[in-house]
């Protein structure tokens, strides 16, 4: 989930066009580098410049979003490189924006911060790829959603498609991510395939994760949670570049589905642990950070090892999570359409923090890379790709907001932000105020009159994802195509959302 909840949010009014913005703690230069791109200038204690992808109409408005001030921020990290980026979805998060990227080398003091990855560890994205057309799930809708729903947990606390009674389970799951779960029978060789880093991310450490965070994780596993997290039906409806559609098995009136969701209660505990043990630790290391939230610690410390082994067995608890609800959606479209082929094209983290090699200043180095609410968008001939995606790229699955739509991208070669790209459309206003301008019920009828079915843990939580209060996906998606970041493949629609 987003944790602007732990920040709250102010409503946007119209993005400033002013290039001279005050961020609060220092007055900020923002310079029109390109229509696409925005430098701003060093200024306090910034060790590199801030970049932002972002049209002039989706950069956020300072009086009510703090964003810029936190990209600012994030430049000021210990061993930060080339700059601290942000994505056109960019919004006011916890310590760093969400849709902030910033990567720090290893070998020189570079420091990792939980707050660059968020609480809701490896949240991601993937998308299925059914045999089904529009026309043969319409007749059916109700009776698929109602399945999804009877078959798909959601909502907080506990509640799972798997769970576990053994603790060695849990910890199986920690080291052992979604090939775990296919293991144990829960999918095929084929989803490990197709999913980042083949479902497994490695360094986890179940030592690091604390009793606590364990409880939380042993009732979640297999559900969706709350929030912005969904599991969507969805129809294929604009083929943006047909030979990377082909590959990906994308054509006009495919269906397909959509999950959303992330490590649960489990990753959101082992944040806050470690936010709580960096914050102790910095003093030893001689680190002052412009915002308490940014707190950080060396890679090279036994801090940042034991968070980053930690945050990966986080990674896998999610990649399972995923997995799990995959298994779910197959069986209720076997009741409910007669099939239960769905292909995974693929599933992708957004809130991670990963050590890669990139080339910086001519030479190559390792680097800890903060992606939160972003994505990889890897280039065609990434070794990490699948053989057969690797000519093309690697898919970018982009979530729109409930009832718009939804987006497959392609990573282009030549990206920037370390092969970055956005994540979502961004929220655009506080859950609160979504709140004050509908309520779930009006909000149920607008979709079903457009033609969405919707199942929603509560009327509440519906309210306060409704479409409004996000950005334009379409204006977001290309923003990123302008910028370089990834290019459009195909553009999707939703047909009925399960809701958390």
């Amino acid at each position: 989930m987003e944790d602007t909840r732990r920040r709250g949010e102010a409503d946007r009014a119209k993005p400033s066009t002013d290039t001279g913005v005050s961020g609060g703690r220092v007055s900020l230069q923002l310079v029109e580098e390109s229509p696409w791109r925005w430098r701003l200038e060093r200024t306090g204690s910034m060790r590199v410049p801030g970049i932002v992808f972002a049209s002039r109409a989706l950069l956020p408005d300072v009086a009510a979003d703090r964003s810029l001030q936190q990209v600012a921020d994030v430049a000021a990290l210990p061993g930060i490189v080339v700059a601290s980026f942000a994505m056109p979805d960019v919004h006011w998060g916890y310590g760093f924006p969400i849709g902030g990227v910033a990567a720090t080398d290893v070998d020189d003091g570079g420091v990792v911060s939980p707050g660059g990855v968020g609480f809701d560890i490896s949240c991601g994205v993937r998308l299925l790829v059914s045999p089904l057309e529009r026309s043969d799930v319409v007749p059916v809708l109700g009776a698929l959603m109602d399945e999804l729903a009877r078959l798909v947990p959601r909502g907080t606390g506990p509640g799972a498609v798997w769970d576990l009674h053994a603790d060695g389970d849990l910890a199986r799951i920690l080291t052992g991510g979604a090939a775990f779960a296919v293991e144990r029978g829960h999918g095929t060789r084929r989803d490990l395939e197709r999913c980042e880093d083949g479902g497994v991310l490695a360094g986890a450490d179940p030592a690091a994760v604390s009793d606590r965070a364990l409880l939380r994780g042993l009732h979640q596993v297999g559900s969706l949670g709350s929030g912005n997290h969904f599991l969507e039906v969805q129809v294929v409806d604009e083929i943006l570049d047909a030979d990377v559609a082909d590959a990906f098995g994308l054509a006009v009136g495919r269906v397909c589905v959509m999950i959303h969701s992330g490590s649960r209660g489990l990753g959101h505990q082992i944040c806050t642990d470690h936010v709580r043990h960096m914050e102790s630790a910095m003093a030893r290391y001689d680190i002052t950070v412009p915002d308490r939230q940014l707190a950080c610690v060396p890679v090279r410390s036994a801090e940042g090892e034991a968070y980053l082994a930690a945050m990966a067995a986080a990674a896998n608890y999610g990649r399972a999570n995923r997995q799990l609800l995959t298994v779910a959606a197959r069986n209720a479209f076997a009741r409910a359409a007669g099939t239960d082929r769905l292909e995974l094209l693929y599933d992708v983290s957004h809130n991670l923090a990963r050590l890669e090699t990139h080339f910086v200043d001519g030479r190559r180095r390792q680097l800890c890379v903060h992606r939160k609410g972003a994505t990889r968008a890897l280039p065609p001939g990434h070794p990490d790709l699948p053989a057969d995606l690797s000519p093309f790229g690697q898919p970018v699955l982009v979530p729109g907001s409930m009832g718009t739509a939804s987006y497959v991208l392609v990573g282009e070669s030549g990206g920037d932000a370390f092969h970055s790209a956005c994540h979502g459309a961004g929220r655009a206003m506080s859950r609160t105020a979504a709140r004050r301008q509908i309520s779930g019920t009006a909000l149920r009828r607008e979709l079903a009159a457009a033609g969405v079915e919707v199942r929603a843990a509560s009327n509440r939580g519906l309210a306060e994802e409704a479409p409004f209060s996000y950005k334009d996906v379409d204006a977001v998606v290309a923003a990123v195509e302008h910028a370089g970041l990834a290019r459009r493949v195909a553009r999707l629609t939703p047909l009925g959302v399960v809701k958390g």
